[in-house]
């Protein structure tokens, strides 16, 4: 039986429904991707699904007891408090006072004053009277499976860690839906990464929108797509989903075409003139003011961007030499020692977790910093244009059609002299559109204004610095063509695993802190090519590194892990008897931990784990916590042995 069915939803804002009686049921342990365009309405759909929008027709149908859950799409900037009391938020109005009762469980173990004792007493008291110790739990158990300290003050974690306990707030409350609006926004890799493993873990449906097509790759065993009012349903993966849908706009533009042609022979033949007054004769009249109707009321597909770039004269072969660059802040190691050169015409992937230090080395190689050792020398003939992440370079209060140009209203786009609402027209803003202020602009929108504004100055070096935040799949998509198809360099920090690997002919990734290696081509070949050495950190800094790793509920490190690959290796050195038998027999060792690793995180995903006895609870955790220690005591082995070798 579906957990929730939409039927017939009708919802307008303007002149063409948004919703367009669409019809949508939700399953048990579905994995539901909205696709669609910017401005389509697929926040909106969610919203109806959820019940904080009402449609203004159309019925939506919930099971019984049905429980639905949200992780919001923007972090918050100004909440405060612990992440206990932050979670707790979730289970509504009980939450002030387990929150109280957490607070004063610390509080005694620095202060057992009577007033204190006595306070302690009370909440606990009325923590009892409302059932509150099962909910108390739930956190706790939360928690626990999320790898969170209770303790820590929410605002000063970073944007990954926040939309963690954004998602324990969500899922304390038991949802049977979870629902996720973009969800991997501004997160790093290894934080996308960890989401991934996680969710395909947890056992309720979910309901999602999503621009990273490797997390709905990973995530989605259906997709829907809103277009034009209607919803369409894809029982498929994403890349089936594309070869589908190609198929079916081009049959759509065949009836579309075999209808025009129709109409325009009755039109023909209405111009000519009734011969006869005959039954037949009004009959075609009647058929061709209901073909008028329909060509009226088919909505066209929205047209496509037509991002186009102002490419200015070639710059030199060598565009950016790099020697022996080094910068750090203090207690934070950037970078330490790097070389490398970019030559014209080369796509340069910037890749690391959040605070790595990315934004700062495209500061050095702008020149807005100093570096502190080495030195950074650039080619000749270059003309900059720099994509800020932040977007400080738009006024909010500015209308969109002033935000493009500062001093003139025609675009020069590679010797073709354009107006600037035509260019706009080309980035998908209306003259409506482009007459309002910034401010009232969508993230995608705003994304879309920024790459107008840097496309229309003249360049052959593009610094790009998160240019895929909030874009739709289409304009991704058309964005990646142009920048293949760039004459010019282009240096691009992104945490979108396909785009950097469709976009990318080398990499600099920071490996680990002050550590900046070069590799050929984009995320996938460095995975393959990286050094063992930063296998472990790797390791330890992702949770959950695919869609078939499990996240540990104690918040260990993966139940699965990079193993060494002993077959094709050819030592070149030889070790002791004792160290080559004890090397021989690391890949074995290291495959039954995980293994075991591997079955206590499935105990523990089980629904009725943690209303097991403590006691029994505990001893589950510590056993996958001692597991935990030896596998990494046998990796740091092994690669000692392996550095003998070297």
């Amino acid at each position: 039986m579906a957990l929730l069915h939409l039927r017939d939803i009708q919802l307008s804002f303007g002149a063409a429904p948004l919703l367009n009686k669409i019809s949508l049921q939700i399953e048990p342990n579905d994995r539901v991707c909205i696709v669609g365009r910017n401005g389509e309405g697929k926040s909106t759909l969610l919203k109806v699904i959820e019940g904080a929008i009402q449609a203004d027709d159309g019925s939506r149908i919930l099971q019984d007891g049905l429980r639905i859950a949200k992780l919001q799409q923007e972090v918050p900037h100004d909440t405060h408090g612990s992440v206990f009391h932050i979670i707790a938020q979730g289970l509504g109005e009980i939450a002030p006072l387990l929150d109280k009762f957490h607070k004063l469980s610390l509080k005694l173990q620095s202060d057992t004053s009577e007033e204190t004792l006595n306070h302690f007493t009370q909440i606990q008291q009325e923590v009892e009277a409302k059932n509150g110790w099962e909910l108390n739990q739930k956190v706790d158990t939360v928690i626990s499976k999320l790898g969170l300290a209770a303790d820590v003050e929410f605002s000063t974690l970073s944007g990954g860690m926040k939309r963690r306990v954004l998602l324990a707030k969500a899922l304390v409350q038991e949802p049977d839906i979870l629902l996720l609006d973009e969800p991997t926004n501004h997160l790093d890799i290894p934080s996308i990464q960890w989401m991934e493993g996680f969710l395909t873990s947890i056992r309720c449906a979910l309901v999602f929108i999503t621009h990273d097509r490797s997390f709905l790759q990973a995530i989605a065993n259906r997709i829907v797509e809103l277009d034009r009012g209607n919803l369409s349903n894809w029982e498929c993966d994403y890349q089936t989903y594309l070869q589908r849908k190609t198929e079916w706009l081009e049959a759509e533009a065949k009836q579309n075409a075999e209808f025009d042609k129709k109409l325009a022979q009755e039109e023909t033949w209405i111009r000519q003139g009734i011969k006869a007054r005959r039954t037949r004769n009004e009959g075609r009249v009647r058929a061709l003011e209901k073909l008028r109707e329909e060509h009226k009321a088919r909505r066209s597909q929205q047209g496509k961007a037509n991002l186009q770039t102002n490419t200015a004269a070639t710059s030199g072969k060598q565009v950016i030499e790099i020697t022996g660059l080094t910068f750090n802040f203090p207690n934070k190691p950037i970078v330490s020692d790097l070389t490398s050169v970019i030559m014209r015409g080369d796509k340069v992937g910037i890749i690391g977790q959040n605070g790595c230090g990315k934004s700062t080395l495209l500061n050095l190689l702008l020149g807005k910093l100093e570096p502190q050792a080495g030195k950074i020398k650039l080619g000749t003939n270059l003309k900059i244009a720099y994509f800020d992440q932040h977007r400080a370079q738009l006024d909010e209060n500015l209308p969109v059609v002033e935000s493009v140009l500062e001093e003139s209203d025609h675009v020069e786009i590679n010797g073709q002299r354009k107006h600037v609402m035509g260019y706009l027209g080309d980035f998908l803003f209306s003259p409506d559109r482009a007459r309002q202020p910034v401010k009232a602009l969508s993230g995608g929108e705003r994304n879309r204004l920024l790459l107008a504004r840097v496309f229309a100055k003249p360049s052959n070096l593009l610094i790009l610095d998160e240019p895929t935040n909030d874009l739709d799949v289409e304009t991704l998509e058309l964005l990646e063509e142009l920048l293949m198809n760039y004459p010019g360099t282009v240096l691009i920090v992104s945490h979108d695993r396909e785009f950097l690997n469709n976009v990318c002919t080398s990499s600099l990734v920071f490996d680990a802190p002050g550590d900046v290696n070069e590799y050929v081509g984009g995320y996938d070949d460095w995975l393959r090519q990286r050094p063992v050495r930063y296998l472990e950190t790797a390791k330890a800094d992702k949770p959950a590194n695919s869609s078939n790793s499990k996240p540990s509920p104690a918040g260990g490190k993966p139940s699965t892990a990079q193993k060494p690959a002993t077959s094709t290796h050819k030592p070149k050195k030889k070790l002791s008897y004792k160290d080559q038998r004890e090397y021989d027999a690391l890949p074995k060792l290291l495959e039954d931990l995980e293994a075991e690793i591997e079955t206590l995180n499935e105990e523990m995903t089980q629904p009725d784990f943690y209303s097991k006895d403590q006691e029994t609870v505990q001893a589950k955790l510590a056993e996958l916590q001692a597991k935990e220690n030896e596998l990494e005591a046998a990796f740091e082995r092994w690669e000692e042995l392996e550095s003998m070798l070297e």
